[in-house]
This record gives structure tokens, sequence and C-alpha cells, in this order.
């Protein structure tokens, strides 16, 4: 199977990948336009640091898609988030819709 079918990727969002902390605060990349299924179910998520977080929303997306923790993300709707986590979910070769999981605030 590879990845997740063109067919459901029925969103877009614009992510700014979060580069690091600079001098003024947090550095972001520029904003890319990424195809995805956006699922805006709230659900308890744990972030890196091992918090239990809420989240508003879960967007897949392609394992290409570059979105670390803390990446600022603008949905469809015009609403702006951040990530959580970006989880990867890769088969491994098995015949499984390969993609990543992007945990939003």
């Amino acid at each position: 199977m590879g990845t997740l079918p063109g067919r459901f990727m029925r969103h877009q969002v614009t992510v700014e990948p979060l580069l690091g902390q600079g001098p003024y605060g947090p550095q972001y990349g520029p904003p890319v336009v990424t195809r995805c299924f956006l699922d805006e179910q709230t659900r308890m998520v744990r972030s890196p640091g091992g918090d239990q977080v809420t989240s508003s929303s879960t967007a897949y997306a392609p394992l290409t898609t570059v979105a670390p923790p803390g990446s600022r993300v603008m949905l469809p709707d015009g609403r702006k988030t951040a990530v959580i986590a970006a989880l990867r979910r890769d088969g491994g070769g098995l015949p499984t819709p390969d993609h990543l999981e992007v945990q939003l605030e």
C-alpha cells in the first residue's frame, strides 16, 4: 500500500516547522502547505515530555512532512494551533498506509 491514498487527503494545513530557539524566542522555517486528512476530535495524548495533554485535532500526513513538536500549524478554517507530537506510522515494507500522525493542540 505504501502511503495514505490521495483520496483520503481531503484537507490542507500550513505548517511552519520549529527550527529551534533563537535569541528572541522560537525560530520557525518557511510555511509549507501539506495535504492531509484532518480529524477534529478532542482526545487526551502524551506530550514528548510525558505529560497528558488535550489534543483538539489530529492530521494524518505523508511521512515526508516535517512537523516537530512546537511547530505552528494553520488549519483549513484559519485557526492556528501547535504540534504536540508527530508520530511516524511506518509499516516497514508491510502493506499498511504509512503516514505521519500529527497531534495538535
